[in-house]
């Protein structure tokens, strides 16, 4: 990250106090007294004020004589998933109805606590509850193929027939009969080395991929749902493995276009700017003037802009790649801070 863009000290040290996971990716802490170096949602007791400096990346504090914490790790992906965490998920993935209580899981040499604030920090939610909807997208499944309640509630490990519309009725808002007419969107949080993500999938593909604090976010997500006459249920999705992927090779610096379906709901004038949007190459940025006049509409500078503002597949879409006539860096919804970091990114200045 450009040093210019480093948040001021006062901004960076009250971020490390609150732990402030929107944070990741903007600077590195640097305790003076003890000699190493921490992301700003480190766990560890925090220094005072005047033992702390902080820098733009990893590389700046260990150029400078700090050593990487063992608590927080700073030299690995956040998103990285531990083994023993992956072949819990795979064995859901496997056999979607098994219930792993926290007693399963001391016999196994794990400690539920643990599991608990990694499916926390990841997902938003535990990983009891994770397991409860991962039971409830097999069951909606089993309805969208024509399968009765009774077949889908007992298959999917209810023991109950009133237990499971009960608990399908408080995720999907719907009794079982009526959700037929629905569809899901699964949810689930990435961390990039600019914060955290929420990515949306449905079995077509990837319909979302905000900043957690980009503005309105709430909005956009009922917007989608009501697009798609959709349920937006935390959950994993097949395309969500490939998205994780193809954007920590991204960051790497070592992926220039990506592979990965995508749903993007909207009127025809969008969907047309959002095409246009990918068919500008890495490391190449336009102006919204360019852009109207690729799509054969000069005059519709304003609207161009409107609909790249509009765009709900951040990076995969690359709104970021356009810039103001005069060469500036113009509204993004991510910040315009993110912005520089990802142009920084694709014209090879950063090396870090």
């Amino acid at each position: 990250m450009n040093s210019m863009l480093l948040p001021s000290t006062l901004e960076c040290y009250q971020a490390l106090v609150n732990k402030d996971a929107s944070y990741e990716g903007r600077f590195i802490a640097a305790v003076k007294t003890t000699g190493i170096f921490c992301r700003p949602t480190c766990t560890a007791r925090k220094p005072k004020p005047e033992n702390v400096e902080f820098f733009a990346t990893t590389k700046q504090a260990l150029l400078h004589g700090y050593r990487p914490c063992k608590v927080c790790i700073p030299l690995e992906s956040r998103d990285s998933t531990p083994a023993y965490i992956q072949a819990l998920l795979n064995e859901l993935g496997h056999h979607p109805t098994v219930k792993i209580s926290d007693s399963v899981l001391r016999q196994r040499g794990m400690e539920p606590a643990t599991i608990r604030r990694w499916f926390l920090r990841q997902h938003g939610i535990t990983f009891q509850a994770y397991q409860r909807l991962n039971r409830i997208n097999v069951a909606f499944k089993k309805l969208q193929r024509g399968e009765s309640v009774t077949v889908a509630a007992f298959d999917s490990g209810y023991e109950s027939l009133s237990g499971f519309q009960d608990s399908f009725k408080a995720v999907f808002g719907v009794s079982p009969r009526q959700s037929r007419e629905q569809q899901i969107i699964n949810l689930t949080r990435l961390e990039t080395p600019l914060g955290t993500m929420l990515a949306c999938g449905t079995e077509a593909g990837i319909c979302l991929l905000e900043f957690t604090d980009r503005r309105m976010l709430e909005t956009e997500l009922k917007d989608l749902a009501r697009r798609l006459n959709a349920t937006i249920v935390q959950g994993e999705n097949p395309h969500f493995g490939l998205l994780r992927t193809q954007l920590a090779e991204y960051f790497a610096g070592t992926r220039q276009t990506f592979t990965i379906p995508l749903l993007t709901p909207g009127t025809a004038f969008q969907q047309a700017v959002w095409q246009e949007l990918q068919s500008i190459p890495y490391g190449i940025t336009r102006s919204y003037g360019q852009q109207a006049l690729a799509l054969a509409r000069p005059s519709a500078v304003r609207a161009v802009a409107s609909a790249n503002g509009m765009n709900r597949v951040a990076i995969l879409i690359p709104c970021h790649r356009v810039i103001g006539s005069n060469g500036q860096l113009t509204g993004y919804a991510g910040g315009l801070w993110r912005k520089q970091w990802l142009l920084d990114l694709e014209a090879g200045r950063r090396n870090d």
